[in-house]
């Protein structure tokens, strides 16, 4: 099984199913992934790290004059940014100062790409970090992750290697009153010889009942795209995430799949 590591803090732009001509922002080493999931599908490959503060992240100034420094390069290239986002190996929210970083970020912004919005890929398992839910809540599209509807499925799919409890997950993203989008993959495998598939009951309508609480702007379904570290897992076709899609859409909530 081979691992995607990013290389540099700031890369691209590359094009993004999601997000357009998209900048990317990498807070984390470049030789190992760091997060607080192990999520079977994750192409940046199994966190063998379990110990979140084990690794230094870059100071602050490091990575602003990165982004400062990439965005210099893009203008110069006449390179298109519709967002400049937060993604990278493994979770972004970790670094330690990431408030500073988006406040620092901003004003790069508004000098450089005005129109392009600040993103961010984040699991969500730091949103009781009072400072990261605010910075979340500064930035115009944090994308957060909803895969599980049930506690047992999140153990499943997501592979928590800290506590992390979805409820109260699911109370602190009520907090951002619309403000996000949900990203959610839909997939079907097996894991320690156990079959699981997040699509069927009871997992799917508690997801729903989620959704519903949490109310979001939009939500993004998607299912398996590129090669993963565990296997016996099988990605949705269109068609099946369409009907998943359709569910939600049913509630009054627009809903893409990808």
């Amino acid at each position: 099984m081979s691992t995607f590591l990013w290389e540099s803090i700031a890369f691209g732009p590359i094009h993004s199913r999601r997000l357009g001509h998209s900048m990317g922002i990498n807070l984390l080493p470049t030789d190992e992934k760091i997060c607080s999931f192990n999520c079977l599908y994750c192409e940046c490959g199994w966190t063998l790290e379990k110990r979140l503060d084990a690794r230094e992240y870059y100071p602050v100034t490091t990575v602003l004059q990165a982004i400062e420094h990439k965005m210099q390069e893009c203008v110069a290239k006449q390179a298109p940014v519709d967002s400049i986002t937060f993604s990278g190996n493994g979770e972004p929210t970790l670094h330690p100062h990431f408030d500073q970083i988006i406040d620092g970020l901003i004003p790069l912004r508004d000098k450089y790409y005005p129109q392009a919005v600040i993103s961010c890929l984040s699991n969500a398992t730091q949103l009781m970090r009072p400072a990261v839910c605010a910075a979340l809540k500064r930035i115009e599209n944090p994308l957060l992750k909803l895969d599980a509807g049930t506690q047992e499925m999140l153990e499943t799919i997501n592979g928590p290697i800290v506590p992390v409890k979805l409820d109260e997950v699911v109370e602190e993203l009520c907090t951002f009153e619309g403000n996000l989008v949900i990203q959610s993959m839909f997939l079907s495998g097996e894991k320690e010889g156990v079959p699981f598939d997040n699509s069927e009951e009871p997992n799917f309508s508690a997801w729903l009942a989620l959704v519903q609480r949490i109310r979001p702007r939009k939500v993004m379904i998607y299912s398996l795209d590129r090669e993963t570290p565990a296997m016996q897992l099988h990605k949705f076709d269109k068609e099946k995430l369409e009907s998943i899609a359709d569910k939600v859409r049913a509630i009054g909530i627009p809903t893409e799949t990808y």
